[in-house]
């Protein structure tokens, strides 16, 4: 259901910007959708009901989706001799295989991982009253940390598979890369290595749950006239469910984003240059975020309120804490809403408009000086054949 409702949206949208956006404004690719507008309603239940998303997703958009079932999906876009000219060359169409076999051993080693780590070391143990009363601070923060590492592989496993099904399909390629290699990485909802390595709040979550993230900006963040941050989070907990838990998450994930933020924009560029103390901030910044990430999500985990306060009392809410003391001493650098953005798409078009004017001004000046000058030629002409 919420797959769905997330593909009904989005195809709203998709429908929208393609009648709201000028001609001159879009790709070719945006302009055939802007030309077909409405689908029908074979389309739309093909989309929003076919087997391969139905259950566990990822969403995609309508525009990729009609494009593979439409077989373009492996025609390349090349520029022309002018730089400006699109030609469509077809390729023969990739083997999914080695994609799929690679993304099936991923969810193989993420189940086993899940299955055996977090039996032995589960989440819930972080609010044992033995645990809390007898262990050291550095203990819990290590375990903190390994718990929640042993709780992601179960989304690993289900996001991959979900993706290898597509791609066993057909569905989810992208292009080629630059060495010619075939990307089937259109629909895939994480990356990993990146989560793992994540040395930001923001880093983690560009690379979780990719097409939700993708819907929740395109839906909330981009159209927000104010706050997008804790608009599109609220949502985030919403479209989730009802568990108390989630909405603990969300809100404190909302604070540990801007927190993350306010010290990025106020300390990163310190740090830049040499390249030992860049290794050395990165170092510091993956702890920082990891610990962050995972007192985060204990209550996403736990779902109900008793043991997620019973966690962050445990923990005297020091990160919450951190936090607001971060955004009262540094400042934040604030996001351009939906109105300030439309008034610069105003201004853009208008300035293009204006220049356009003036350029047809001038040449209608020079085509009018040009007709004069004829003319006066002609006369001069006329008066000296006369003689």
């Amino acid at each position: 259901m919420m797959i769905i409702t997330q593909k009904i949206t989005s195809l709203a949208y998709e429908i929208h910007d393609g009648m709201f956006r000028k001609d001159e404004e879009l790709t070719s690719s945006q302009r055939d959708l802007a030309v077909r507008r409405m689908p029908s309603l074979l389309e739309y239940l093909s989309y929003n009901c076919n087997f391969m998303g139905i259950l566990a997703g990822p969403l995609c958009s309508y525009k990729d989706y009609i494009t593979f079932i439409e077989g373009r999906s492996y025609h390349m876009t090349q520029s022309g001799e002018n730089g400006k000219e699109e030609i469509q060359s077809e390729r023969t169409e990739p083997s999914p295989n080695t994609a799929v076999i690679q993304k099936l051993l991923v969810c193989g080693l993420s189940l086993l991982f899940h299955l055996t780590i977090s039996t032995t070391l589960p989440v819930e143990y972080n609010i044992d009253e033995h645990f809390q009363a007898t262990a050291s601070w550095p203990t819990k923060i290590i375990y903190l940390y390994i718990s929640l590492l042993a709780a992601r592989p179960k989304y690993y496993f289900a996001w991959t598979l979900a993706d290898a099904i597509n791609n066993a399909a057909g569905f989810g390629f992208r292009g080629y890369d630059k060495n010619g290699a075939a990307r089937w990485d259109l629909i895939s909802n994480l990356r990993i290595q990146q989560i793992e390595m994540s040395t930001s709040f923001k880093m983690f979550l560009d690379n979780w749950n990719i097409q939700t993230a993708l819907w929740l900006k395109r839906v909330c963040y981009e159209r927000a006239s104010f706050s997008p941050t804790i608009q599109t989070f609220i949502l985030s907990a919403i479209w989730h469910g009802v568990y108390p838990g989630y909405y603990l998450t969300f809100l404190t994930g909302v604070l540990m984003t801007l927190a993350a933020r306010a010290m990025r924009n106020n300390f990163r560029h310190y740090f830049i240059e040499p390249s030992q103390l860049k290794l050395l901030y990165d170092v510091i910044t993956w702890i920082v975020t990891q610990v962050a990430i995972s007192y985060t999500v204990v209550p996403f985990v736990l779902l109900s309120i008793k043991p997620s306060f019973t966690f962050y009392s445990s923990w005297y809410y020091s990160l919450h804490i951190l936090g607001i003391l971060v955004l009262l001493l540094f400042p934040v650098k604030k996001t351009q809403g939906r109105k300030g953005t439309h008034e610069n798409i105003q201004l853009s078009q208008s300035k293009k408009f204006d220049e356009g004017e003036h350029s047809l001004g001038r040449n209608s000046f020079s085509t009018t000086n040009n007709v004069c000058n004829q003319n006066q030629e002609i006369a001069s002409r006329h008066s000296s054949l006369k003689q």
